[in-house]
């Protein structure tokens, strides 16, 4: 199932457990945040008019970050006139935990999500049976150039 969303006046397409970049929203991280739908997929599809009755999706904010810098450069020639302007755009992380139809009342608490199996460390002993891998020869300095020109006499 899948839903299109709007907030921030632009409209994102998700599903259950998607990553989202939106516009800052209020909220720290671990807050519970819902959304109105404009269109439910799915099997039964429906087209809100302009939302669709009884359905939000909520999502975990993961984390607020600031964008890339984008610098705002105007200059106007022979006059000596320049100035120069920084802006960051604030975004929200945002992971969508669940897509609620019929007006039901999205979970208070995010989902514990279990964390990634880490690579497996090897054992010291298989470590240090392990060969060490052999250098390549240092390479001897060229020849110094000889001088063109005039010599000195």
């Amino acid at each position: 199932m899948f839903a299109v969303i709007r907030t921030g006046g632009k409209q994102y397409r998700v599903a259950a457990n998607d990553l989202l970049t939106v516009g800052k929203l209020a909220g720290s991280p671990g807050d519970i945040v819902t959304f109105p739908v404009m269109i439910l997929g799915g099997d039964k599809p429906s087209i809100g008019a302009p939302l669709v009755a009884g359905a939000t999706v909520a999502a975990e904010v993961v984390e607020q970050r600031r964008g890339a810098k984008i610098i705002a450069f105007k200059k106007r020639r022979r006059q000596n006139s320049r100035r120069k302007r920084g802006h960051r755009q604030e975004y929200t992380v945002v992971r969508v935990t669940e897509i609620l139809t019929d007006g039901k009342e999205p979970s208070k608490t995010a989902p514990k999500r279990e964390p990634k199996p880490k690579a497996e460390a090897k054992p010291a002993e298989a470590a240090a049976e392990e060969k060490p891998k052999a250098k390549a020869p240092a390479k001897k300095p060229a020849a110094k150039a000889k001088r063109k020109g005039k010599s000195k006499k």
